[in-house]
């Protein structure tokens, strides 16, 4: 089934503020830091595993999703009134793929993603799982611009009082976060820029990831010590997609072949 979902939410929030641009290379005084790893050709699958061959779903509706194995597909074209084409095609929650052909404009257009929602995102305190661990792959098609990350929710989902989005990126193709770096964060052998701006942080990692496994719990309480995030909030989502601001025109493909998320 379809239903409303954070970055949904999340659209109206930011075209009212005025925050739904795109920010290529040049344009920030604070560029991205440089991918440590070359981009891909176009289509290139994610590692590990193999690509989505023979999907059980297959949706070109901007809303259009598919629950399974606890987790929700979701094409999420937002911003209808800008984005072009797109078809998200599923094997599972950890096997699928979009291809997306978004003009080269200024807005954030899509955020296809697979997520985990915690009791129907009404969310359960921080302090109430042991951990909360991801695994994940997936690579964007290296043109345009674009970057692939976690979408976190804490203390409600959307728009509200005392809300925080917590984004972790793991591929970068010339986007700027919104807000300014305030810290850098190191674990697992990844340093990451710290944006903040209100009710919104981002992790962005310093080289390019196309698969990992990701401490989220221990960024939430880094982000909690210094300051960032209320004590023990609640967490009410948990996604991973990527967000895509200009394929330059063309058909691209962004494709997943691992997510998973450990709670204890």
């Amino acid at each position: 089934m379809t239903r409303t979902t954070p970055a949904v939410l999340l659209a109206a929030v930011l075209v009212l503020l005025g925050t739904t641009a795109c920010r290529p290379d040049g344009s920030s005084s604070a560029p991205p830091s440089p991918a440590a790893t070359a981009a891909p050709a176009p289509g290139s699958a994610a590692v590990p595993g193999q690509s989505c061959t023979d999907p059980a779903f297959t949706t070109s509706d901007p809303d259009g999703g598919w629950s399974e194995g606890g987790y929700y597909v979701h094409n999420n074209m937002w911003n209808q009134g800008e984005a072009g084409p797109q078809t998200l095609s599923a094997c599972s929650h950890g096997n699928w793929y979009v291809d997306s052909a978004q003009p080269a404009t200024t807005s954030v257009k899509t955020y296809p993603n697979v997520h985990q929602d915690i009791n129907d995102q009404d969310g359960a305190p921080l302090s109430t799982f042991p951990a909360i661990r991801s695994t994940f792959a997936g690579r964007g098609p290296g043109t345009g611009i674009y970057d692939v990350a976690y979408d976190l929710w804490l203390n409600g989902v959307g728009d509200g009082p005392g809300v925080t989005e917590l984004m972790v990126w793991t591929e970068n193709h010339g986007q700027v976060p919104d807000g300014s770096e305030v810290a850098t964060y190191t674990a697992d052998g990844v340093t990451y820029d710290v944006w903040r701006d209100e009710g919104y942080l981002a992790f962005v990692a310093q080289g390019t990831h196309y698969s990992g496994t990701v401490d989220l719990k221990a960024m939430i309480g880094w982000a909690i010590g210094a300051g960032h995030v209320p004590p023990n909030p609640t967490v009410n989502q948990i996604g991973y997609g990527i967000e895509f601001c200009s394929t330059d025109g063309k058909p691209a493909r962004f494709t997943v072949t691992d997510f998973s998320v450990a709670l204890s």
